[in-house]
């Protein structure tokens, strides 16, 4: 197993372990992942014909399992151009995920998944600026 070299790449392999455990809590138990993000749940015997909840949770959790890896991997090996995509497509996320809460399609607490969004663009692309000025104030350092 790799570790990440950098503070960007532990950004990077923190939200991708995140990701793949919630991803694997969906597919093990999605009524707890529900829970969680803050939606009423329905006894399984109580689903009405054609509530597809349970499929849906399974594909999302089952893309989060896929996703939670890739960002491992990218870590693992220090691959920042992909850090650099995270960013703004992370942003694209956290404000569609505020706009449904703003307009009533998702519960207030789905919120908290559109801040964990926005928190994590902020703080890779943070972590990406920094590390950038410690780089060139290090090449100008050494070429003095």
């Amino acid at each position: 197993m790799r570790f990440p070299r950098s503070l960007a790449g532990w950004t990077i392999a923190v939200f991708g372990f995140l990701a793949f455990a919630l991803g694997v809590l969906g597919l093990v138990s999605p009524d707890s992942l529900l829970v969680i993000l803050g939606f009423e749940t329905v006894p399984t015997g109580e689903r009405a014909p054609g509530d597809y909840t349970l499929v849906y949770m399974a594909a999302s959790s089952m893309a989060a399992v896929n996703m939670g890896a890739y960002y491992m991997l990218a870590s693992a090996v220090e691959f920042r151009p992909f850090y650099v995509w995270t960013v703004p497509f992370r942003l694209v996320t956290f404000t569609v995920f505020t706009i449904l809460v703003v307009i009533g399609n998702a519960p207030d607490r789905f919120l908290g998944v559109a801040i964990w969004e926005g928190v994590g663009a902020v703080v890779t692309g943070a972590a990406l600026w920094w590390e950038s000025r410690r780089a060139r104030a290090t090449s100008v350092t050494s070429s003095t």
